[in-house]
């Protein structure tokens, strides 16, 4: 693995983390009650929108610091299609006004954290290359 392999890691691990953080960051001062609220729509319970801190805080902020990255990806993954499915689903097949597809965002995170849980963390990470899990 060559030191750019590494870099171009970082640079993925970071975006992705630091944009979804920011989303977790702000249903900090908003709180979940909207999601809990599209939940119980679906027949869940809405207890379970206090899961979002996992995806969009917890899960990003060890995807920047490169521990335990490959399942705080997948956690992210799963927060996505979940995020999907409650709120996107009726524009999954749908072209934005500039002719993108309309979900151009939600789909980056999704395949940016699909491609982290796959590459890990790299050398340039707090678990290091080595890590277990990353």
């Amino acid at each position: 693995m060559t030191r750019s392999d590494d870099t171009g890691k970082l640079v993925l691990r970071l975006a992705l983390g630091i944009l979804i953080l920011l989303h977790g960051i702000s249903k900090l001062s908003t709180g979940v009650s909207g999601v809990g609220g599209m939940l119980a729509s679906h027949g869940l319970p809405s207890a379970l929108a206090y899961l979002v801190y996992i995806g969009e805080i917890v899960a990003p902020a060890l995807v920047i610091i490169g521990l335990y990255t490959r399942p705080a990806a997948l956690i992210i993954v799963i927060n996505m299609l979940v995020a999907l499915w409650l709120v996107h689903t009726a524009d999954l097949f749908a072209l934005g006004k500039s002719g993108g597809w309309a979900l151009e965002l939600q789909g980056m995170f999704l395949f940016g954290a699909v491609a982290v849980a796959f590459l890990g963390a790299g050398r340039l990470s707090v678990g290091g290359a080595a890590g277990k899990y990353n």
